[in-house]
């Protein structure tokens, strides 16, 4: 088994993983920028490493410096998380090279997925469907546009690179080619410094399914089942859940063998999801490949909740050349999980991401509720990264029961110091079409603005906020220096 892992995240995967590393015995290595020395993760590790200030281009993203510090530590493996360099082909040759284990699939493969045109003809010779659609040779403008012309209207033009809905622009008549074309490029070029394009054909109001897989370098390779994660806004998923309401066994059997046949046809090793649209309900609707995520996805921990498996120990194990601890027969689903993302950003306001100080920090605990989170009292959300504070998984026996079990564990989540989306969410899953299951990706960005409408802040908040700032040293000196005994003048970035 690995002796000693250094994680190359942050927030709370970082804590996910280094608490993973702790309970198989496994020596642990932080690495961190500045703004976030004192973060929790830091705090958790064995050894912690400084990597250089916040910008991630000299710290979490710089390859060399991670590298340098696996070596200075003794780490024998780097587990990347995901973003930042979870998913470059670079970094891991770049372990490779040093002679450090890569936490995840081989290069070849994080290579091949990375371009989605390169994925789309590998899926396509693997027998996996995949949306029609064309990508032309000729990547001038006027060769995507002929292209979109023969598909027809409307459509998708994509960036081949990247993700996040980033180069990506829907064209509903042939007014708004042009413009969506030289858009798209641009964007493309400047996320991702490639502005390869291609044409797809709209799938009419899909959900979004994904489907964990999970493979070894003996030649062994699962499913783990689907993920419904079709409520999302602007292409950034927001709930995840599992299993999919729209699923039925037989189309969970069919969607499952053609994802271990993508893995297969990529020679992936280590824990993947791959994409869906899925067009239509029951055992005859049709799905497309969409990407494969080469990597741990945000929302892991519904499957490990529905399956009973824990997915980081078994990316460690694997890692160190073990076998899959499970077969595909070992595998089934039990009750249903809800995941819900907490961000630091204000909803009411276009969804505006925040930075500051958290300064409560209280997560429910009830049964059947997991927090997972990178963040405590004090802790700052910088501004240089990603603002999610923590997820929120609720687990029951049925669907409905999950719901509630969601409701009732974000009603008790207490924040302060910088606004958060908890109210959205719960608005989200106390609306009438989310507790039906029958959403598909559209819904948040035609309803979202209508449920994220500012909420009354709830008296329980207002009185642990009065709590905090009268406990809080030199809070109530603080207000007496500015005039006022006004308990709010100790909550910067609190909203009422």
């Amino acid at each position: 088994m690995i002796r000693k892992v250094l994680v190359a995240n942050r927030g709370e995967i970082a804590c996910r993983i280094l608490r993973a590393c702790d309970e198989l015995g496994i020596g642990t290595v932080a690495v961190y920028s500045d703004a976030d020395a004192a973060a929790p993760h830091v705090r958790a590790a064995g050894q912690a490493v400084r990597l250089g200030p916040p910008p991630p281009a000299g710290s979490y993203l710089s390859i060399d410096r991670i590298i340098d510090a696996a070596r200075a530590s003794g780490a024998e493996a780097i587990h990347p998380g995901y973003g930042f360099l979870a998913e470059n082909a670079a970094f891991a040759s770049a372990c490779e090279d040093a002679g450090i284990i890569f936490v995840g699939p081989p290069p070849s493969a994080i290579a091949a997925m990375g371009s989605k045109i390169s994925a789309r003809r590998l899926m396509e010779r693997a027998g996996v469907p995949v949306v029609p659609g064309e990508t032309p040779a000729d990547q001038s403008d006027a060769s995507i546009e002929a292209a979109a012309r023969r598909a027809g209207f409307p459509l998708l033009v994509k960036a081949s690179a990247g993700g996040g809905g980033k180069g990506m622009r829907i064209v509903r008549r042939e007014a708004d080619l042009a413009a969506a074309v030289s858009g798209a490029r641009h964007e493309a070029k400047a996320a991702f410094g490639d502005d390869t394009l291609y044409i797809e054909r709209v799938v009419t109001r899909p959900r979004h399914v994904e489907i964990q897989v999970f493979a070894d370098a003996r030649g062994g390779a699962v499913h783990l089942f689907e993920r419904d994660c079709s409520a999302q806004r602007r292409h950034q998923k927001v709930i995840e859940e599992s299993p999919s309401p729209a699923v039925t066994p037989i189309l969970r059997a069919r969607m499952g063998d053609a994802a271990v046949a993508a893995a297969r046809a990529v020679g992936y090793i280590n824990a993947g999801t791959v994409e869906f649209l899925l067009e239509g309900e029951g055992d005859d609707a049709r799905f497309y490949f969409l990407e494969m995520n080469t990597r741990l996805q945000v929302e892991h921990p519904v499957t490990e909740a529905v399956t009973g498996v824990d997915l980081v120990h078994a990316q460690l194990r694997v890692a160190a050349g073990q076998g899959l601890p499970w077969s595909q027969a070992d595998l089934s689903q039990r009750g249903h999980a809800i995941e819900c993302r907490v961000y630091a950003e204000d909803p009411s306001a276009g969804y505006l991401p925040q930075a500051g100080r958290v300064l409560l920090y209280r997560p429910p605990e009830r049964p059947g509720v997991r927090v997972d989170a990178g963040v405590t009292d004090g802790s700052d959300v910088p501004v240089h990264y990603d603002p999610m504070i923590a997820k929120v998984i609720a687990h029951a026996e049925t669907r409905e029961a999950a719901v509630g079990r969601m409701r009732a564990a974000l009603s008790e989540f207490r924040i302060l110091g910088l606004p958060t989306n908890i109210a959205f969410l719960m608005a989200v899953v106390g609306s009438p079409a989310f507790r039906a299951g029958k959403i598909d990706t559209a819904f948040l960005d035609e309803e979202g603005a209508d449920l994220a409408a500012p909420a009354p802040v709830p008296l329980a908040a207002l009185a642990a906020a009065v709590a905090h700032a009268e406990s809080a040293p030199g809070a109530v000196t603080a207000g007496r220096e500015r005039g006022t005994c006004d308990p709010w003048a100790s909550l910067p970035g609190w909203r009422g």
